[in-house]
């Protein structure tokens, strides 16, 4: 089975790829990943790709798709791959069709992950993490048990992203409405668009995917 995840920033894509690909034994393809493998096992696409950014260009969608190309032809795909932060755009997502139909693959599902706007605001910008272990709390969802000590390793430290501030992610969301979301009219009238209520827990859109994919 092959799958993408749609969704804006912040909508848990990252966290449902990760169960999907433990439950199900598919592979997570998330582009960043993707780029920084190919770089480092230096292929002839990877080399390019590192030229790119290295110059602190963006990397061309041509680039990423011969990326995915390569990656989906390994032997840890055949039993499917979950594509998470790609396509972007209409122009990817018609990339994306023809390079699977060359390869006599298709998608079996898109997945939309809804979310309110004003709440992903609040979920993203109230976030922050323990600067020791890694541990995630929220300011208001989910608040240490000790206020200013980790329930993970009793540390006092705590660090936040900096583009994790109400400006930045509504920013984030402009980009997504204005390039992405086009995509959710594109898949639909393909008849592959699903879609699940990502405010719910995370257990419950876990188990509305599992639905939805069948």
């Amino acid at each position: 089975m092959n799958i993408i995840l749609l969704g804006p920033p912040g909508a848990g894509k990252g966290t449902q790829a990760e169960l999907i690909e433990k439950n199900r034994k598919m592979v997570q393809l998330s582009t960043g990943a993707m780029l920084r493998a190919a770089v480092k096992a230096g292929s002839e696409i990877g080399k390019k790709a590192d030229a790119i950014m290295k110059s602190g260009g963006l990397v061309s969608d041509d680039i990423v798709i011969g990326i995915i190309d390569e990656r989906i032809d390994e032997p840890d795909c055949k039993d499917g791959f979950i594509l998470d932060g790609f396509p972007r755009t209409l122009p990817q997502a018609a990339a994306l069709d023809e390079l699977l139909k060359k390869k006599g693959k298709s998608l079996d599902a898109v997945v939309e992950i809804k979310v309110d706007d004003g709440a992903l605001v609040d979920r993203i910008s109230g976030r922050y993490s323990c600067a020791k272990c890694g541990a995630g709390y929220h300011d208001t969802n989910l608040k240490p048990k000790q206020a200013g000590v980790c329930d993970k390793c009793g540390s006092t430290e705590f660090t936040r992203r900096a583009d994790d501030n109400a400006e930045t992610v509504k920013n984030r969301l402009m980009s997504y409405y204005r390039e992405t979301a086009p995509l959710l009219g594109y898949y639909y009238a393909k008849g592959q668009l699903k879609s699940v209520d990502g405010m719910a827990h995370i257990d419950e859109v876990t188990r509305q995917i599992d639905q939805a994919l069948g």
